[in-house]
């Protein structure tokens, strides 16, 4: 019985998985609340020093920002402007070269930081600027959250 439920819900996660990789907008969703909880979890308590540094969690948070600065932009296809709730404005499609720069610019200043980043103090250097990357393609590019 065990082993039966067990098989069923690697079935269930194997079907969600492929679904979602077929669906940019799922894909896309779920790479931002990755790199968003990160971010604004354990990111932000570290810069508001309500937790102490850790070094390997911001290592982490940079690495996934910059993987998601190179796989965004093709999370994008004009079959995906609506749908899925998808926040995009239309914006994303009319100033394409813009948005994908933006990501490129994202993912290359991620991976300086991951060399800058040593310790607390360079950490807190490099984090507004990342942030910032994040900040203007959210006012440009998305529907504001009220």
């Amino acid at each position: 019985m065990i082993r039966k439920i067990f098989v069923a819900g690697l079935l269930i996660a194997g079907v969600s998985t492929a679904f979602a990789q077929n669906d940019p907008i799922a894909q896309r969703q779920a790479t931002m609340k990755g790199v968003g909880q990160l971010w604004y979890g354990d990111i932000g308590k570290m810069m508001k020093g309500e937790i102490p540094y850790n070094h390997a969690t911001v290592t982490s948070a940079i690495e996934k920002m910059a993987a998601a600065g190179k796989a965004m932009p093709a999370l994008f296809p004009d079959n995906s402007k609506t749908g899925g709730e998808t926040k995009a404005l239309p914006a994303v499609w009319e100033k394409k070269a813009d948005f994908d720069a933006r990501w490129a610019r994202m993912s290359t200043e991620a991976t300086a930081a991951m060399a800058a980043v040593k310790d607390e103090a360079s950490f807190k250097v490099a984090q507004p600027n990342l942030n910032k990357n994040c900040q203007e393609c959210h006012t440009t590019y998305r529907v504001r959250n009220n």
